[in-house]
């Protein structure tokens, strides 16, 4: 990790952080806001509110105060952008996604900078914040059972969505009937198991075309037998089609 900026002289201080696919920075919160954003890769962050997956087109805003936890898919790297509250006249309440357009980008890495005079900084410092357009993106989360049966299946479909099996199936393999494993995901989950699998399948594919796989490729891997019905399920479920959901 490297940091840049001097604590008191600006109002963004700029973190860079190498990921390895295992790197994951557990549940933890920041008195600064903080801007997350990968240059290379694909992150993963999780807030009470809600999981985004984050190419190098997209950053999340994450407000003071709001716990959070940070994973890569893969290898990546993150550029955290901490912005003191008392400087700073952005104050989204909650964590707000915002575009990374290439001049965005460009300034983060001028901001990172540790050369800059403090007039230059404070300069690239209030169009960093003119730059900060929220996009509106569905996020999509599978909330887990806690019927130990129940986990067994969701954990074994988290790891593997393209599994087809059915409920009677996985109640075999559990040693349930499918009509408690329905029960169980329905009120603990407040859906039933077919929408909960869509919500893992979807999930999964957010990555997966977030590092730039193609439609027909990703809507196998995650289950589906055709790129329409893959599409349809991802339209349903964000309002976009899978090409527009990383692009404003």
């Amino acid at each position: 990790m490297s940091r840049t900026g001097q604590a008191g002289s600006t109002a963004v201080l700029v973190a860079t952080f190498a990921m390895e696919p295992t790197t994951r920075y557990t549940w933890h919160a920041h008195a600064e806001h903080q801007l997350a954003w990968a240059p290379t890769g694909v992150l993963s962050v999780a807030t009470e509110s809600g999981t985004w997956v984050l190419p190098p087109t997209r950053a999340l805003w994450i407000p003071g105060g709001v716990a959070h936890e940070t994973s890569a898919e893969g290898t990546a790297t993150m550029r955290a952008l901490y912005l003191h509250p008392a400087l700073c006249p952005v104050h989204w309440a909650a964590p707000t996604p915002v575009e990374a357009k290439p001049v965005l980008a460009e300034l983060i890495h001028h901001l990172a900078d540790a050369s800059l005079a403090d007039d230059q900084r404070r300069r690239a410092e209030a169009v960093l914040i003119d730059l900060l357009e929220p996009v509106a993106v569905a996020t999509i989360d599978a909330p887990m059972p806690r019927d130990e049966r129940a986990v067994d299946v969701a954990r074994a479909l988290l790891a593997e969505p393209a599994d087809r099996r059915s409920l009677d199936d996985w109640g075999r393999h559990v040693g349930a009937s499918a009509r408690t494993l329905a029960r169980a995901f329905r009120a603990d989950t407040g859906m039933g198991f077919a929408h909960w699998r869509t919500l893992v399948r979807i999930r999964a594919a957010l990555s997966l075309l977030a590092a730039g796989q193609p439609v027909g490729n990703v809507a196998r891997r995650v289950g589906y037998d055709t790129a329409s019905a893959f599409v349809a399920a991802f339209r349903r479920e964000t309002g976009v089609t899978p090409g527009a959901y990383f692009h404003s």
